[in-house]
Parts: structure tokens; C-alpha cells; sequence
């Protein structure tokens, strides 16, 4: 384990130069041109057996597919939705986000569905804004069924995923401290997030996520990754939100995000990279450090590289050096300041691609040298 850890420090310390990052950017250019021809970034699957499936070939996510004739979010009644989750039994409570108490519930016709429950006074465009994002679909992206509001409440309703949050399994909570996830599940999980990512961004206008972190990467009941609350921080600004304020940093905020007042794509790329770096650690990201800078970013990536514990202790003998090489080179391009040196979320998915790939190839060479 230390010469592999040795082998990551000497790959990725050149990258903590500004003239290394650069030269990466210009690369990812290049990989961009000899692969956009045949990546498909919409339909590709975030399963690692589904590699093949992402070569098929289909329209670039940079461009945004007709959306005429997709089904719309449906408008809930509350006597439907007080059927479904029990009149909002605590039973039926799965979570509590930034933007209100989730709850599981049952519909009528057997659907099961997360139901966020949010705390504000009616307007009139909520519902044409939710029927909107209703109509932004992405085998990448939780779906938006419905919605629902009166003079207390609004209600949105999302598909229900059985996995849950990456966080019930990345965080090292259990006993055993047995890997839930090995690298290669990393991998692909990184990957169908970007994928979502990039759809939201191709739309036109692009459509900026805001609030993406590790908690709002779901998975499915085959671990396929999909990316909640997309187009939710654009409805937090139809509603007189009421929810508690947070205090506390927050480890995925773009610095260059309290400069500018404003959201870019380059925001939620920087959070992405975060998102990167606890798949590398295996740690929350508030438990690393609320990072104000780019600066303590690399800091502190250069410090634990040094003390060779930066991998996920649970990750011994999943990964090759070179895999966990390039996952930490891109974790620095993400987060890079100024925001313009970032690669885009098309780059880094076609980049994740090649590492998955990559790493795929050399973990089955060695198998069946074994």
C-alpha cells in the first residue's frame, strides 16, 4: 500500500503547479475533439458493465433533445398525498434536506414516491415552474413526478430510489469496516453523476444545479447514479422559504460563488470535485475541512498524499495506482481557481470514462494473470 500511495504522490504532485493545470485543460480539449464524435453522455449508463452502452452513439448532452410530448408533473391533492404517506406519519419521514422533510409515499396505483414537504406562501408561478423542470428527463437525473401547493404548503414529488443517498454507503459507519463500494463502483457512480450534470448544463438556457454534493447522488436498486434536486434551487426562488438558515460552512460551495453572487456551470463543477474528493477519502467532506479556498484545497491533498493515508483505507488492493492517480489529478482540475481553469462537466465525463475504462482493462489483465 505505501509504494502504491508513493506512486500517487510522485503522479499528482506536478499537478499542484499552475503551469501543470493548464496543460491539462489544453489536453482535455484535445481528448474532447477525438471522442465527442462517439460519446454519448445523455444514455450512458453509470453501471461499470454497461461501458459498451456508452458507445452507441446518440446526440451530444451539450445539446438539448425535443421535449415536446413528455409527460408533465402531475398536480397532487393533499387528500392524495395525506393518503400516501399516512398523513405525513413520522413513520413515512426518510430525511430532512435544505429545502424541507422528505417522506416516503404510497400512491394509489402502487408508485412508491419521495414526497419534500416545503414551508412558504403560495405563487402563482410554482406550478408553471415545476411543469417546466418536469419536462428536463435524464436517465442521469431524479425524476419529477408532481407537485402540489396551497396556503401552507408546496409539495414536490420524485421518483423514489431504494439505495438512497451515496452517503448511507461511502461513509466508513459500519463495524467492520468492510468497502461497500469498491473503486470501480466509484468510478462509475462519479460518472453517471457527471453525466446528469451534463445535461442540465447543455439545456438552453444552461440549467445550474446550485446545490449539488454527495448527499443529492442517489442510486438506484442497480446502483445506476442519479442526481437529486436538479432545477430545485430555481423554485426556492418562487416560494417565501421558511426552513431553518445554515450556519455552518459548506464544504461544496465554490468560493468564487461569494465573489460573484451568481450561479455558473463552473460552480457546480467545483462541487463536483469535492463530491470526487470524498470518493477518493471515503470522508465527509465537513469532516476534511470547510475549504475556503483553493488553496487549502491542494493544501490539504498534498499533505495526506505525503502521509500516504489520503485513499480510503477500505479501497486496499481494489484500485491500480494509476486509476487512483488520475482520480486525484481531476479532483484538483475541478476545484482549480479561477473558475475559467476548470474543465467542463462534458470534459470530465469523457475523462472519468477513460479512467473507468482504463482501470476495467488493467484489474481484468491482472485477474486472469492470477
Amino acid at each position: 500500500m505505501a509504494t502504491s500511495i508513493a506512486a500517487i504522490v510522485g503522479g499528482v504532485g506536478g499537478v499542484l503547479a499552475f503551469l501543470v493545470v493548464i496543460s491539462l485543460i489544453f489536453w482535455f480539449c484535445i481528448s474532447l475533439c477525438q471522442k465527442i464524435s462517439n460519446k454519448n453522455s445523455e444514455t450512458g449508463s453509470s453501471d461499470p458493465s454497461a461501458v459498451v452502452e456508452l458507445k452507441r452513439g446518440g446526440a451530444s448532452s451539450s445539446t438539448a433533445p425535443t421535449l415536446m410530448g413528455l409527460q408533465e408533473a402531475r398536480q397532487f391533492t393533499l387528500e392524495e398525498l395525506e393518503e400516501a404517506t399516512r398523513n405525513f406519519s413520522e413513520s413515512n419521514l426518510i430525511g430532512c434536506g435544505s429545502f424541507g422533510l422528505v417522506f416516503k409515499g404510497l400512491l394509489r396505483d402502487g408508485t412508491v414516491v419521495a414526497i419534500k414537504r416545503l414551508t412558504g406562501a403560495p405563487r402563482q408561478e410554482f406550478g408553471e415552474e415545476v411543469r417546466c423542470l418536469s419536462r428536463i428527463r435524464h436517465r442521469n437525473l431524479v425524476t419529477l413526478v408532481g407537485y402540489f401547493q396551497d396556503s401552507r404548503y408546496q409539495m414536490l414529488i420524485f421518483e423514489y430510489l431504494p439505495n438512497g443517498s451515496i452517503c448511507n454507503h461511502l461513509y466508513d459507519t459500519g463495524k467492520d469496516g468492510m468497502p461497500k463500494l469498491e473503486f470501480k463502483q466509484r468510478l462509475s457512480i462519479a460518472l453517471g453523476a457527471s453525466k446528469g450534470l451534463c445535461y442540465l448544463h447543455g439545456q438552453s438556457p444552461p440549467l445550474v444545479h446550485g446545490n449539488f454534493k454527495t448527499a443529492n447522488v442517489l442510486v438506484d436498486e442497480n446502483f445506476i447514479a442519479k442526481v437529486a434536486d436538479a432545477g430545485v434551487l430555481t423554485l426556492q426562488g418562487k416560494i417565501e422559504y421558511a426552513g431553518p438558515s445554515s450556519t455552518s460552512a459548506n464544504p461544496f460551495m465554490d468560493p468564487e460563488l461569494i465573489q460573484t453572487g451568481r450561479f455558473l456551470e463552473t460552480n457546480d463543477v467545483y462541487s463536483f470535485g469535492v463530491f470526487l474528493l470524498e470518493l477518493i477519502t471515503g470522508r465527509d467532506a465537513s469532516e476534511i475541512g470547510a475549504f475556503g479556498s483553493n488553496d487549502s484545497i491542494m493544501q490539504w491533498v498534498e499533505r495526506h498524499l505525503n502521509l500516504n493515508d489520503i485513499v480510503d483505507h477500505r479501497l486496499v488492493g481494489s484500485y491500480t495506482t494509476e486509476g487512483m492517480r488520475d482520480m486525484v489529478r481531476l479532483t484538483l482540475q475541478c476545484t482549480s481557481l479561477p473558475g475559467k481553469l476548470r474543465p467542463t462537466m462534458e470534459m470530465i465525463a469523457i475523462e472519468l470514462d477513460q479512467i473507468l475504462e482504463k482501470e476495467i482493462m488493467l484489474t481484468t489483465i491482472v485477474s486472469e494473470g492470477e
